[in-house]
This record gives C-alpha cells, structure tokens and sequence, in this order.
C-alpha cells in the first residue's frame, strides 16, 4: 500500500471493536507486514487461525481490512485498508466515545509497553548495528500545549515517510522497527 490511508474513528461501536487486543494486532501486523492468510496472521500475532479469522471479519465489517482473492481459490489473504487511525482523546469520558477511546488508548500503550519489554530481552542477541540503533529515551520537556502539539506534529513528520505500509523503498537491511511516542502533561509542577 503505497498511499497513506488513515482514519479518524469517533463511532463509539468502531472504537469498541478496535479496542480488542487481538484485532488491533491483526490490524498492526496487516499494516506493517502486507497480506497475510488468517493462519499466517494467526502465527505472527500468537492466536489460532479460527480465533483470527473471526477478528478479522469484525476488522473487515469497519472497512479497515479485506480479504483478496488468491490464486488457488483455497486460502483467503487479508490486507490492510488504512495505514492507521487517529482517535479524540479529548472526546467526553462520560460518552460512550469517549470511554471507548480512552480504552483503545490504553490497549495500545499496553502493547507498545509489552513490545518495548519484549525488545529489551531480544537486545542481547540482535546484530551491532541493531544494537547501536536502538534506543529508549525519555524526556521532560517545558512546554506550552501549542508548543507540545507542534513538537508532535513536526515529530510526526519525520516518522511519515518510513512507515512501513507506506514506503515503497526497502533498503538493503531493512526491518520492521517500533517507535512509540507520548506526549502528556505530568501535572502541575510542586
């Protein structure tokens, strides 16, 4: 997928759906590693090609995957139809959107946390240079919220051109890699 296709979601039933641990795997490893069978998916994400299959239906019904045709009838590739989705944060918590939102958030914090865990135990055997390029940096910042929004932005950016479902380029020695990024207040300063 060579053009970027992102969604803003807000209906509070899309949000539920999306909001499954399992479906927003799906969608990330459809996202980032192309089509893939539900067994093949299955593999990728650690569940069982009935169990995928069936979340992939549901990611199917929001119009966020499709399956293909193959070429020999028999196995069922499904693709990713976004590059990736933006939600409001700042909806209502008392909303159903908004508590669906807030919980989508929250899972996907979770993931990147467990993948940044996961990563750190890998550390040890990835070639040098991996090593070299990896990192996990946290800053404190002093900023206002036009500033934070902007640093985002402008972070944002930079990331764009090497998302893995958008960039037609693989260089030679090219991977899969995960940057997770936050922005909040801490709260007020004591």
């Amino acid at each position: 997928m060579a053009e970027e296709v992102r969604v803003h979601i807000d209906d509070p039933e899309a949000l539920a759906a999306l909001a499954h641990p399992m479906r927003t795997k799906l969608l990330n490893h459809l996202i980032s590693a192309g089509p893939a069978t539900a067994s093949q998916a299955a593999r990728a994400v650690g569940d069982t090609p009935s169990n995928s299959s069936y979340h992939l239906r549901t990611l199917a019904k929001f119009g966020w995957v499709a399956a293909q045709d193959s070429a020999d009838g028999r196995e069922r590739p499904w693709r990713a139809l976004v590059t990736g989705f933006d939600i409001d944060l700042a909806a209502d918590p008392r909303s159903p959107a908004g508590r669906n939102a807030a919980a989508l958030a929250a899972l996907t914090l979770r993931q990147a946390q467990q993948e940044a865990r996961e990563a750190l135990t890998r550390f040890p055997a990835l070639e040098r240079a991996w090593q070299e390029a990896t990192s996990f940096n946290a800053y404190t910042l002093r900023v206002t919220p036009d500033e934070l929004a902007e640093l985002t932005r402008r972070i944002d950016a930079v990331l764009r051109p090497y998302i893995a479902a958008t960039r037609d380029a693989r260089p030679p020695g090219a991977a899969l890699a995960s940057v997770a990024f936050q922005a909040f207040p801490q709260g007020p300063e004591t």
